[in-house]
Formats: structure tokens, C-alpha cells, sequence
């Protein structure tokens, strides 16, 4: 005899479109009866996209019919109209961080771009012009963010059992790297990456703050999905080099980011340049690429990092440029971004 588990583990073959994982595990189906051979599901979607809808809708039918037992389908698929959709996420089963104001992730398409050394002089760049600000590190694989923040004590425990994240330079710092031994290896499956985002979002000690910054890893896998599952975004801002070679991988971070209806608040160019001793300046990765891109995407230039020793100094010693130094070419480059930022976000 059908059953509703049944059906709910056929249509774990209906991917959401452009991802990997099934519209259950996504929280879409909100509605399943069974009765003599007749099945209906109603399931809502939070994106007005027709063609998410037909193409989920078409899959769905397609899976339950190929069913021995079933003779009638009846698939409803809701969307809000459009115009109404949540602007910070097109996912189900979201809630926001209590006392955060705004989430926004800092996401690139690819590796080695600097967007770790982005996120935490964009943190320490956004608590100097008055805001108060956490910095959560999603890259669970290779943390970084607590050498760069100068973050070594772990987390203590509140009365309530929660986290309560170390705070240096005034910005509340959460990582994985905080919670292992020395040069320990995270070996985990997709489930667990899920799991701890949504205990560093939902059982830490956050408090009161402006913004929470969120460092992802690369590319477009476990991570950024649970994120955007789990936490309604405000915005995500790219980080790319001006090369080819970045751009057209950053390319699909946008591209995901417009898939779940989360706000593309701008892009950074890091690395755009470098000024030799003499005066010279060489333009190693190419330069342009970024502002370039930009444009043809339709979305905000934030400003552009040239390469400076500086940076990769302070950020190897855990007190980041705009922290060291402030005033300095290399740390008025953030200070300008996070001006760029609020001003996107406003």
C-alpha cells in the first residue's frame, strides 16, 4: 500500500533546479495525501520564478506517475507574485538570527582570490565606521579566519549552553578552526557541514549586531546551500582577481546567488595591481576585469584591493591592515569597500 514516506522518497529524485539536492531535503513539500491509487502534493516555493515552478512541477509529475501504484497525480506548486518574493532567499524552513540586523556572505567563485582577507578587513573595516560586527567562518574545510583575526582561546559556554564566540578587535569571531586541535582535519560529508553552519548561526551567542559577515568557502557546494537554506540573506557580496581565470568562475557565484534570490550587494576586485619600488606599476593578474564585470552583470563595483605586502603581513600576524594601520593606502582600500557596502545595503 502507497504511503506517504513513499512518496516523499520518490521525489528525492526531483533536484531544485541548478543544484544537487532534492526539493524534500530543501523543505518543499508542505502537503501529501494518498487515497486508492490518487496522489496530491501541494509545495511552496518562495521564488516567483515560472520556470523553477514548471520545471519542479513537471519532474514531480514525471517521478510519481512512473510509480507502480498510481493512477492520478495532482501536483500544486504556490509562489508568491511576483514582485512579492522575500528579497534574502528562495528557500524554505529560514529564520533569522536573533538580534542580527543584516547577514551577508562573502563568496567567490574560486580559490586563492583573497576573499578571507576581504572578510575580515571588511569586518574590522565596518566596526571602525561604528557598526557592530560578527564574523562567522563557514569554510569548514580550511579555516583561516582565526589566524587572520588573531583569534586563538575557544569559545566558552553561557548559562543557556550556547556558544559564546571570542571577540578580538571588537568584531565577535566563530570558526570550526576554534573548535579542533592544532592542524586537526575536518573529514566530513555534506550532512555535518549542514548541521554546524546551522549551530554556529542558531547556537552562539551572537548578541546584539549590526551586521554578521559570513566567509564561504569556494565554489558553490554544501556550504553556501546549507547557508541560504537555513538563514534568510541580506546580501552577498563576490570577491574575484581581474583575470579570466576568476571571473568566469565567479560567474557561477553569481549565478547562485540569483538562483536563490539573495541580493548580489556588490564585487570586489582584490589583487588589481602592484606598485614595484621604483614606481612602476604592474598589473600582474591583469586589471579592469573585475569593475568589467560588474557592469555586464548589473551590479555594484565596490572598489578595487591593489596588492600590497602590507595586508598579507598584518593578516599573517592576526591584526588585519585596517586594524594596524588604518590610514594607509592598503587600509583605507577597505574602509572605502565597507563604505561602498552600507551604502549598497541601504
Amino acid at each position: 500500500m502507497l504511503t506517504q514516506d513513499d512518496i516523499k522518497n520518490a521525489l528525492k529524485a526531483v533536484k531544485y533546479p541548478g543544484y544537487s539536492r532534492d526539493i524534500v531535503s530543501f523543505g518543499l513539500i508542505k502537503e501529501i495525501s494518498v487515497a486508492n491509487g490518487a496522489v496530491s502534493i501541494m509545495m511552496q516555493l518562495t521564488t516567483a520564478n515560472p520556470d523553477a515552478a514548471r520545471q519542479i512541477k513537471g519532474d514531480s509529475e514525471r517521478v510519481l506517475q512512473a510509480l507502480p501504484e498510481v493512477k492520478l497525480v495532482h501536483v500544486e506548486v504556490r509562489q508568491p507574485a511576483a514582485g512579492t518574493a522575500a528579497p534574502t532567499g528562495a528557500l524554505a524552513n529560514q529564520n533569522r538570527v536573533p538580534g542580527v540586523k543584516r547577514v551577508v556572505a562573502i563568496a567567490s567563485g574560486k580559490g586563492g582570490v583573497g576573499k578571507s582577507t576581504c572578510s575580515v578587513n571588511l569586518a574590522c573595516a565596518l566596526q571602525h565606521l561604528g557598526a557592530r560586527v560578527g564574523l562567522l567562518d563557514c569554510d569548514i574545510y580550511g579555516p583561516s579566519i582565526p589566524l587572520m583575526m588573531g583569534v586563538y582561546e575557544r569559545p566558552t559556554i553561557s548559562a543557556g549552553e550556547r556558544l559564546v564566540p571570542p571577540v578580538n578587535h571588537s568584531v565577535k569571531v566563530m570558526s570550526i578552526g576554534l573548535l579542533l586541535e592544532n592542524d586537526q582535519p575536518v573529514i566530513w560529508r555534506g550532512p555535518m557541514i549542514s548541521k554546524t553552519i546551522q549551530q554556529f548561526l542558531f547556537a552562539v551567542e551572537w548578541g546584539e549586531m549590526d551586521f554578521l559577515l559570513v566567509d564561504l568557502p569556494p565554489g558553490t557546494g554544501d556550504a553556501q546551500l546549507s547557508l541560504c537554506q537555513t538563514v534568510p540573506l541580506d546580501g552577498g557580496v563576490i570577491v574575484t582577481t581581474p583575470q579570466e581565470a576568476s571571473l568566469g568562475v565567479v560567474r557561477k557565484g553569481i549565478a547562485m546567488f540569483r538562483k536563490v534570490n539573495v541580493p548580489l550587494l556588490g564585487l570586489v576586485e582584490n589583487m588589481s595591481y602592484f606598485t614595484a619600488p621604483n614606481g612602476e606599476r604592474v598589473e600582474i593578474f591583469g586589471h579592469g576585469g573585475g569593475q568589467a564585470e560588474a557592469a555586464r552583470q548589473n551590479i555594484p563595483f565596490l572598489g578595487e584591493v591593489p596588492i600590497f605586502t602590507e595586508i598579507r603581513e598584518a593578516g599573517d600576524r592576526g591584526v588585519p591592515i585596517v586594524v594596524s594601520a588604518p590610514k594607509t593606502p592598503a587600509g583605507q582600500a577597505f574602509v572605502q569597500i565597507a563604505g561602498a557596502l552600507r551604502k549598497s545595503l541601504a
